[in-house]
């Protein structure tokens, strides 16, 4: 997809964050957008956003209400919106959530609650989707975060959720190559977003020593990285320089990036 001008992109979490500068983006370059979430004000308010990013006039901006993790709504919305627009050349799946707690404390609860919107919504959107996408073609992108590549403490959950990601869109992209539809993984830094802000209020001490060093990207600049990968068709696409070096690091040396980790969570444990 080297040409946007035209075309449809259905964006799950599409009301905030890299959801959002995503979309406005791709409607900047000529798309028609459509973007679900569960919260009818944001989505509204996320509606104008791209209006006003649009390339051309003709290009249609819509929303649904939609909670990902419900199948049954999942395949109602969708169908419905398959109807109203046609079967998208890009999925983008964006809806997330992150609680980093110390394991013990994460209840099944919360950690069954983590893994159905990070990991069951993206199965339920591609199970949902990809029969009309095979149609004629296109491109998901599921979303994952560099701890679907480096578990990190305090992300137990989390990190379960992303990693099975990573692993279910490997799968899939060798399935869906005979059908014309490229399946590429988003695998952010911290990002300054307003899910990013309630991961801060229950990090543990360790977290928050870990990422400390790390650069906060915005959620534009994860956006454009994020469109120059499905430009370039990138399985892994992983923005900002530091977000590449890591995945590197993690390749041929994890033993590296371990002691590094642990050398932080030592000092905070001693009181350093």
């Amino acid at each position: 997809m080297r040409n946007f001008r035209g075309k449809t992109a259905f964006v799950t979490g599409g009301s905030s964050g890299i959801g959002l500068s995503a979309a406005r983006l791709l409607a900047s370059e000529g798309m028609n957008i459509v973007i679900f979430a569960r919260t009818k004000k944001t989505l509204e308010e996320a509606v104008k956003e791209i209006e006003s990013a649009k390339k051309h006039a003709p290009q249609k901006v819509a929303f649904y209400l939609l909670d990902v993790t419900d199948p049954a709504a999942v395949k109602r919305v969708m169908k419905r919106a398959v109807n109203e627009y046609g079967s998208p050349d890009l999925l983008i799946n964006c809806a997330g959530r992150a609680y980093p707690y110390i394991f013990e404390e994460i209840s099944f609860k919360r950690f069954d609650e983590t893994m159905k919107v990070n990991m069951y919504g993206i199965w339920n959107m591609c199970s949902e989707m990809v029969p009309y996408m095979k149609e004629k073609g296109g491109t998901i992108v599921n979303t994952s975060s560099m701890c679907g590549f480096i578990g990190v403490f305090g992300y137990t959950d989390y990190s379960a959720s992303k990693y099975a990601v990573v692993g279910f869109s490997e799968a899939l992209r060798s399935e869906m190559k005979q059908h014309n539809i490229d399946v590429l993984v988003l695998c952010p830094p911290d990002t300054d977003t307003p899910g990013y802000q309630v991961e801060n209020t229950t990090k543990p001490e360790e977290t928050k020593r870990i990422s400390q060093a790390a650069k906060i990207m915005t959620s534009d600049e994860v956006a454009m990285g994020l469109v120059n990968g499905i430009k370039k068709r990138k399985f892994m696409i992983i923005p900002g320089f530091d977000g590449k070096m890591s995945y590197i690091v993690k390749r041929l040396f994890p033993w590296l990036v371990e002691m590094v980790m642990d050398s932080d969570i030592k000092k905070v444990q001693k009181g350093e």
